[in-house]
């Protein structure tokens, strides 16, 4: 019976019969056969990244859907980060998942579907940061004119630091430290910011210098190729930077948007070097240039004063006829001054021979008007009956000891002492039969202890 006429259902005996994963192998092998290295264009969707480092995403477009995945080393290396959303065009090789029952795109590249996708976010980007305040001029600061330290962030290998390096030793040789970091790949924004960031955080005076200055700086290379200094990390590290900061990455008709945050663009890392420093031969041309002018000028300086003061000198009399007449008008002084005190003297003795008469006469007036003042205060004590005879003449006495001084307490005559009394008609002889005061015990004598009876 031909088989066209086998009922439904029944077994065909000459098709070969497979396993599963016979099967799974053979469609695997006429995939990778047939689409071994393909281009493919669609959207990102569910983008997202393994703890193994693994990155798995899809490629859609309006009827159909591509698993997609890409390994970890090539995660790390990639210049542009997948987003969903973002219209790319990877190239990869397609192949099966077998535990899956699918196949998928092992993307090798990634880059944007076009040119101006990538720019319209760049574009994008570029407006937020803006928007921040990010760029504005006011945050940028002037570069020192001769830094004695400069900083480089850019690859050790590449001949981008050779450039730098030679440019200064031939302008004026500075002190240059090299932050290595890669320059492409997904690692090398990080790494950039990283540099930025840890060259800020040095300590003036440290162990290892704090520049001055920073340049960061690449080669040239295609928009992907410099992605890494278009993304915000390394953008916001750069305006953030207290460091005078260049960005000198790629050629003069590369931009990237570290330039707008830098306080200066080079458009290539040997102009970069020579804002940084400026040419020691010039500066010494031009210090030689200024020390000349100066002495032309202080030569100039003192030439007019010079005819100055020759010209005021003109004006002026002659020095040694001023200093014959103020000679002259000395010795006319000295003369008058000799003859005035010629007179002086000779009117002084004039006074002085009158002046013995005058003081004598002057005492004697002095002791009359003493004397007449006496009398007058005696006359008003007799008058009043005060005078001293009038008062022993009412029956007073007056006391006085053997030196004829006056006694005027009991207490100050000892027994035995001789007194004299005197009377308004005459003095009285006595002696103290007692006395206001004991006289002193002699010394050894025994106290009176007087009698019983």
């Amino acid at each position: 019976m031909p088989e066209s006429h086998l009922p439904a259902g029944a077994a065909r005996p000459n098709l070969p019969e497979y396993s599963v994963s016979e099967l799974s192998q053979a469609v695997k092998r006429n995939i990778e056969s047939d689409f071994g290295h393909v281009r493919v264009r669609g959207e990102v969707s569910g983008f997202k990244r393994h703890t193994s480092g693994h990155c798995y995403l899809s490629l859609k477009d309006a009827d159909a859907v591509l698993d997609a995945v890409i390994w970890r080393p090539l995660a790390q290396r990639l210049s542009l980060k997948p987003k969903d959303g973002m219209e790319v065009v990877c190239t990869g090789r397609m192949t099966t998942y077998a535990s899956r029952s699918k196949y998928q795109l092992v993307i090798e590249a990634v880059e944007l579907a076009g040119i101006g996708a990538l720019l319209k976010m760049l574009e994008e980007r570029r407006k937020k940061l803006a928007a921040e305040g990010l760029f504005d001029d006011s945050r940028k600061r002037p570069l020192p004119y001769l830094p004695e330290v400069i900083g480089v962030v850019t690859s050790p290998t590449g001949a981008v630091i050779r450039d730098i390096l030679h440019r200064l030793r031939d302008r004026f040789p500075r002190h240059v430290l090299v932050w290595p970091v890669p320059v492409q790949g997904e690692n090398a924004a990080a790494a950039v910011a990283a540099a930025i960031e840890g060259f800020n955080a040095l300590k003036p005076g440290g162990d290892v210098p704090r520049p001055d200055l920073l340049i960061v700086a690449r080669g040239g290379g295609s928009l992907e190729d410099l992605m890494a200094f278009n993304e915000e990390i390394v953008v916001r590290a750069a305006a953030a930077s207290q460091i005078p900061l260049i960005s000198a990455v790629g050629h003069e008709t590369d931009t990237t948007l570290i330039d707008f945050a830098s306080d200066r663009r080079a458009p290539t890392p040997t102009a970069a070097a020579e804002m940084a420093v400026p040419v020691r031969i010039d500066l010494v041309a031009d210090l030689q240039s200024h020390t000349l002018r100066v002495a032309n000028a202080l030569t100039r300086f003192l030439e007019e004063r010079r005819m100055r003061v020759e010209g005021l000198a003109r004006g002026l009399p002659d020095p040694r006829t001023l200093l014959e007449n103020a000679q002259q008008r000395l010795d006319d002084r000295a003369e008058r001054l000799a003859l005035g005190l010629v007179q002086l003297l000779r009117f002084g003795r004039e006074r002085l021979g009158h002046l013995p008469e005058r003081l004598s006469q002057g005492f004697a007036r002095l002791l009359e008007q003493r004397r007449l003042r006496l009398e007058n205060l005696t006359g008003r004590l007799e008058s009043h009956r005060l005078s001293h005879d009038n008062i022993l003449k009412r029956g007073y006495a007056l006391a006085r000891d053997a030196a004829g001084a006056v006694v005027i307490s009991a207490k100050a005559v000892l027994p035995g002492a001789e007194l004299g009394l005197e009377f308004h008609d005459g003095r009285v002889a006595v002696r103290a039969e007692g006395g206001g005061r004991k006289p002193a015990r002699k010394p050894g004598s025994k106290p009176d202890q007087g009698s019983l009876l």
